[in-house]
C-alpha cells in the first residue's frame, strides 16, 4: 500500500484526481448494475422489481456520462499542462482540481435526472438490462447524444490535436525550448489517456449513432436495425469500462509494476495461508486425542 501511495504522489495531484474519478465512474456499473444484469440473464428476465430497475438504469447512465465527462476533463487538463504550462499551476491547484471533479459529477447527475421524468429508464429484454430507451423521447435522445457524446468528443479531439501538434514540433526541434515541462514521461501519460479516449469513442460510437438515427425517425429506422447489431453495440459500449485498467497496465510502467506487486502479494498470501492451514492440520493429526488420553488414564488407574 505504501508503494502505491508513493507512486500516486509521484505524479501531479491534479492529473491523478481526474484519473481516480474516471476509475470511480468505471466501477459504478460493476458494483450494482452488472450483478443485476447477470441475475436477469440467469432468470431469463427481470424479476427484481421496478425500483431496482430504475436504480440500475440510473447508475449505468451515471457511469457512462461520468466517464465521458471525466475523459473530457482529463483532456483539458493535459492540454493546459502541455500547451499552457505557465498558467497550469494556477489553473490546477489542488483546491481547484477537486472543485473541477465535483463540478464534473454535479453535471453528470444533472444530465441523468431528466431520465426520471421522461420515463426513459426501462427494461430491455434484448440486453437483459434496465437502460436508456432510445425511442422514449426523440428530443431527449438527440440532446443526450449531442451534449453527452458528440460535444465532449469534439472538445477532446481539439485538445489532443493541439497536443499532438506541439509534440511533433518539439520532436522536430521547431520549438526546442518553448515547453520545458514536455518530458518523455509527460508524452507517455498523454499517449495513455489518448488511447483511453480513442477506445471510448470506438466502443460508444455505434450505440450513440444508432440512438441518433432512431431519434430522428423512430417509426422508419427502428424496424431496420437488426437485433444483433443493437445487442453487439450495447455490450461493446459497456465493455469499455473494463478496458481502461488494461490500457493503464499495458502503457504505463508504474501501473504495470503495481499490478505485478498486487498479484504477487495475493499469490504469496494465498500460499502462506495454504501452508499455514496444512501445518495446522498436521499438528492436529500429530497431537494425541484428549479422549484417547483420558481412556488410557482410566485403564491405567483401573489396573
Amino acid at each position: 500500500m505504501s508503494d502505491f501511495i508513493v507512486t500516486f504522489c509521484f505524479f501531479s495531484f491534479a492529473g491523478n484526481v481526474f484519473v481516480v474519478s474516471l476509475a470511480v465512474a468505471d466501477l459504478v456499473v460493476a458494483i450494482y448494475p452488472y450483478p443485476l444484469v447477470l441475475t436477469s440473464i440467469f432468470h431469463n428476465g427481470w424479476s427484481l422489481g421496478n425500483a431496482h430497475c430504475q436504480v440500475s438504469g440510473f447508475l449505468m447512465g451515471l457511469s457512462v456520462i461520468g466517464s465521458i465527462f471525466n475523459i473530457t476533463g482529463i483532456a483539458i487538463n493535459r492540454y493546459c499542462y502541455i500547451c499552457h504550462s505557465l498558467k497550469y499551476d494556477k489553473l490546477y491547484s489542488d483546491k481547484n482540481s477537486l472543485c473541477y471533479v465535483v463540478l464534473i459529477w454535479l453535471l453528470t447527475v444533472v444530465a441523468i435526472v431528466p431520465n426520471l421524468f421522461v420515463g426513459s429508464l426501462r427494461y430491455d429484454p434484448r440486453v437483459y438490462s434496465c437502460t436508456f430507451a432510445q425511442s422514449a423521447s426523440s428530443a431527449y435522445t438527440i440532446a443526450v447524444v449531442f451534449f453527452h457524446f458528440i460535444l465532449p468528443i469534439l472538445i477532446v479531439t481539439y485538445c489532443y490535436l493541439r497536443i499532438w501538434v506541439l509534440v511533433i514540433q518539439v520532436r522536430r526541434r521547431v520549438k526546442p525550448d518553448a515547453r520545458p515541462k514536455l518530458t518523455p514521461h509527460d508524452v507517455r501519460n498523454f499517449v495513455t489517456m489518448f488511447v483511453v479516449f480513442v477506445l471510448f469513442a470506438v466502443c460508444w460510437g455505434p450505440l450513440n449513432f444508432i440512438g441518433l438515427a432512431v431519434a430522428v425517425n423512430p417509426g422508419m429506422v427502428t424496424p431496420l436495425i437488426p437485433e444483433w447489431l443493437f445487442v453487439s453495440s450495447y455490450f461493446m459500449a459497456y465493455f469499455n469500462s473494463c478496458l481502461n485498467a488494461i490500457v493503464y497496465g499495458l502503457l504505463n510502467q508504474n501501473f504495470r509494476r503495481e499490478y505485478k506487486r498486487i498479484i504477487v502479494s495475493l499469490c504469496t498470501a494465498r500460499l502462506f495461508s495454504t501452508d499455514s492451514s496444512n501445518e495446522a492440520v498436521e499438528r492436529i493429526k500429530s497431537k494425541p486425542s484428549p479422549l484417547m488420553t483420558n481412556n488410557n488414564r482410566v485403564k491405567v488407574d483401573s489396573v
